[in-house]
């Protein structure tokens, strides 16, 4: 059986980004959010606009979903299948990290949590499942805002503390999320809750597009070192994970 083809892998998840968007994109935000080089997403952009699946804003302007695309038909990737998908691969992390383990998804600028994995221990844990967690304050969030085609909105609505080192000033969380893309994994320390800490990656559906991301939390003792900084065995734990789900979804 022949496999997939890219590029169109690619322009499927442009025009669900810009279905999603509140507003027409720009080719750097299309770009960032799908991790392509910025000429990879103007070439997809400039066929998709040939054909009338984008429209165009006046000369170079930004893009938004065009009067020839009578269907978009896929739509935002189905939480429940992003839990299916995740759930084979969150167990064995709780394992291997000896740490909570949660799935997420933004939703009207928070996280969802649609699967969570308890610390194996004994200690006492609440079932997180359903809740909504700030974006901003937590690594789950900024491994999800990071790729967002709404993260200006998010910003705009203000941000509230959480702890004294949760990040309120837009400007420096912006700086936050390009180290976040330029890494590929999020993280926090003591950001929501004073003495916890963690570390996220996004996943990716087809064509690369940030459907949701895992990750884990615990003490800032077992997460970080000396210097609170996460560990790095941990990071390539959670890198290791999301790169599994998003290869399940993928090629399902």
């Amino acid at each position: 059986m022949p496999g997939s083809v890219q590029s169109i892998e690619r322009a499927a998840a442009i025009l669900r980004l810009l279905g999603a968007a509140p507003g027409p994109l720009g080719v750097s935000d299309i770009a960032e959010a799908l991790g392509l080089a910025k000429a990879t997403a103007h070439g997809l952009l400039r066929t998709l606009h040939r054909v009338g699946f984008v429209d165009q804003d006046g000369a170079g302007g930004k893009y938004r979903l065009g009067a020839g695309l009578l269907d978009l038909g896929g739509g935002p990737l189905d939480l429940n299948e992003l839990r299916s998908h995740a759930i084979n691969w969150a167990d064995p992390l709780a394992a291997r990290t000896g740490e909570a383990v949660r799935i997420g998804a933004l939703q009207s600028g928070a996280v969802l949590v649609v699967h969570h994995v308890f610390r194996p221990d004994d200690t006492q844990q609440r079932l997180d499942v359903g809740s909504s967690l700030p974006a901003h304050a937590t690594a789950l969030g900024k491994a999800l805002l990071a790729y967002a085609p709404n993260a200006s909105v998010v910003l705009g609505k203000g941000l509230a503390p959480y702890s004294h080192r949760t990040i309120t000033d837009a400007r420096r969380l912006r700086v936050v999320l390009q180290e976040v893309r330029a890494s590929g994994w999020a993280h926090e320390v003591e950001e929501m809750t004073v003495g916890e800490a963690g570390i996220a990656v996004p996943i990716r559906g087809h064509g690369g597009l940030v459907v949701g991301a895992i990750g884990v939390s615990g003490a800032v003792d077992r997460i970080c070192d000396g210097g609170l900084r996460p560990r790095s065995a941990l990071v390539s734990r959670v890198r290791e994970a999301a790169r599994a789900v998003s290869r399940d979804l993928q090629n399902d």
